[in-house]
């Protein structure tokens, strides 16, 4: 029995599966939906990826996607830059900045190997505290002992967001290390 397959519609399932947290069933519906429910936004979509991918690039200063050479971060007057916020990517600035609870600077450092020392020095201009924003594992640790070493003999205040059980969260759902942070950093009630 010869298999049913449409070629272009299982080119299409495998294009959205290669997306972070898109399964085989989640890539048919949509793939199902934009090519026989909605073309229009099939187009849509098609004309905002292009136009992404043709126009979004690195912030020179931060390594932010931006659309200019400095992104709106980098260009504020008003934030602080005092304070900078190392995270892992761009996608952690999106969050900080969804919070609202933050207004320094960011800087990112997707891994080590990548990390350009003389640029790292220039960003850390005029900051007094560097806040490690990294999820936390051995490797991130690493890299975060790494960096103070590289900025050792700056006058910098070097901090780490807190990390530890999250809000509405069983203790018998979190990993070791976050709960034994938890319990390094516990506060008096």
């Amino acid at each position: 029995m010869k298999k049913y397959k449409i070629e272009a519609f299982e080119n299409l399932v495998n294009a959205f599966q290669e997306m972070p947290s898109i399964g085989k069933k989640s890539a048919i519906k949509m793939a199902y939906h934009l090519v026989m429910e909605d073309s229009f936004a099939a187009m849509k979509l098609a004309h905002a990826i292009e136009e992404g991918v043709n126009t979004i690039r690195r912030c020179r200063k931060c390594h932010n996607m931006s659309e200019d050479e400095l992104c709106a971060i980098c260009a504020d007057e008003y934030r602080d830059e005092t304070k900078l916020c190392i995270v892992q990517s761009a996608k952690d600035i999106l969050t900080i900045e969804g919070s609202g609870q933050y207004n320094g600077i960011y800087y990112i450092v997707e891994k080590l190997s990548d990390l350009d020392e003389y640029h790292l020095q220039s960003a850390v201009r005029g900051v007094e505290e560097v806040i490690f924003a990294f999820p936390p594992s051995l490797a991130t640790d690493t890299m975060i002992l790494y960096i103070e070493e590289k900025l050792k003999g700056l006058d910098l205040v070097f901090t780490k967001i807190a990390q530890g059980v999250p809000t509405g969260v069983e203790l018998d759902n979190i990993d070791v290390i976050s709960l034994s942070r938890a319990l390094e950093s516990r506060v008096r009630v």
